[in-house]
């Protein structure tokens, strides 16, 4: 397949999980991670693995309906490294009562047998909301 055609096919994964997370669907949001061996980078650590990463995402966003808030993620740039691997850089936004959240998503895709997962998330939150206002 072509480059822009796998590129679709990743940015498709993005606006599901997207979707999942703004619905409350943590495991839905998930699915767009590599079960059971993803890399997640937040926070200056290193999480286990898939289910401390959604035990994680349930502990801290899902208290109540709602309580995960909204997000989007933006300036979605891809550069495919190889058939099987690119990568992901994009910004994102999540809105919620709790405090909202800005920063950078550096992510490593693979492309496995189900399609194209993340296996290797980076997180870097900016430190003040206002500067993400900005741009």
């Amino acid at each position: 397949m072509s480059d822009a055609i796998e590129a679709d096919a990743i940015r498709a994964v993005i606006a599901t999980m997207q979707a999942a997370w703004n619905r409350g669907d943590f495991h839905g949001y998930m699915a767009g991670f590599a079960n059971p061996d993803v890399v997640f980078v937040s926070r200056g650590r290193i999480q286990k693995d898939w289910q401390a990463t959604l035990d994680h995402y349930i502990a801290d966003y899902g208290g109540a309906p709602g309580s995960q808030g909204q997000l989007a993620f933006s300036n979605i740039r891809i550069e495919m490294l190889a058939p099987d691997a690119a990568q992901l850089i994009s910004d994102f936004r999540l809105e919620r009562a709790a405090g909202n959240q800005v920063g950078v998503n550096t992510r490593l895709m693979r492309k496995r047998d189900n399609g194209w997962v993340i296996a290797l998330n980076h997180v870097s939150q900016t430190e003040d909301d206002r500067v993400a206002d900005k741009t």
